[in-house]
């Protein structure tokens, strides 16, 4: 089988359902995932022999797709702030509005850092992948980057990924919700996180490729709770966080005005909303 007969055979498989952008994109990502590829080089070589094994591993990454399951899981890679991430079912998949949250950091800190000679502390929690403090400390290598999660399983993910990207990020098992857990933790110059914040309502209107994958420990939490996780980050930062520190998190966006609130009642009374590239409010400060 050729490369281009091998390309259009699984483009045929993904029309049953996903459109036809879609389609393409994925068959793309996997044919250059599993053969070595680029699509350049499959349009000038379309006679490039595939072998068995590519045509068992083309198929395989077929049928899960077929599934709904994540392109990002069936490759176990996804691309944040120009990186290739590992990822697996442990851990979210990274999202594009999370990189304007990682932005929004990096921007502050070097603006209120320059012609300075100070180090800053930061601390993200619920890391997942650890997309958030590996983007950080890529940027500033010379700050302290710490995470924290819950997950055992994410934490292992997190630490692939740094050590891939060749950052040294400090990570630590801890269930953030659980106030005895703070004890260990020091004081922070930067707060981030991008916590649960979904609904378990909104469950009925989430993708299949999102509800059937994704961990719903990183995903959802209870409507009549909606903000516990904001709750407990305002909590912690009352003692966490040093004096002209700052707090960055993203969030649900029908839920701006309520977590802002939230944040003033800790006396944080410069919390702002920003909106993302989508225009939604998607992000705090």
């Amino acid at each position: 089988m050729t490369i281009h007969q091998a390309y259009q055979k699984l483009l045929a498989q993904l029309f049953n359902v996903y459109d036809t952008r879609e389609a393409t994109n994925i068959a793309d990502l996997v044919i250059e995932n599993i053969t070595g590829q680029r699509k350049i080089d499959r349009i000038m070589y379309k006679d490039l022999p595939v072998n068995e094994q590519q045509q068992q591993s083309l198929q395989m990454a077929a049928e899960q797709l077929l599934q709904h399951r994540p392109i990002q899981y069936v490759l176990n890679e996804a691309w944040f702030a120009n990186m290739k991430f590992y990822v697996n079912e442990h851990v979210l998949i990274p999202r594009p509005e999370t990189e304007e949250l990682v932005d929004w950091v990096i921007s502050d800190i070097k603006e209120d850092l320059s012609g300075k000679n100070e180090k800053c502390s930061i601390l993200d929690i619920g890391t997942g992948s650890g997309c958030i403090p590996i983007a950080i400390k890529k940027q500033l290598p010379d700050h302290l980057v710490s995470a924290i999660d819950i997950s055992d399983e994410a934490l292992d993910v997190a630490k692939i990924n740094a050590a891939d990207q060749q950052v040294q990020v400090t990570f630590n098992q801890s269930n953030f919700l659980n106030k005895n857990d703070w004890e260990h933790l020091a004081l922070f110059d930067v707060i981030t996180s991008n916590p649960p914040y979904i609904k378990n309502s909104e469950a009925d209107l989430m993708a299949p490729n999102v509800l059937k994958f994704e961990p719903h420990i990183a995903l959802f939490v209870p409507d009549e709770d909606a903000l516990v996780f904001y709750n407990a980050i305002a909590a912690f930062a009352v003692d966490h966080l040093n004096p002209d520190g700052n707090i960055y998190v993203e969030i649900n966006e029908a839920l701006g005005n309520e977590v802002v609130d939230l944040f003033k009642e800790y006396g944080f009374e410069n919390a702002t909303i920003r909106k993302d590239l989508q225009g939604k409010n998607r992000m705090i400060k």
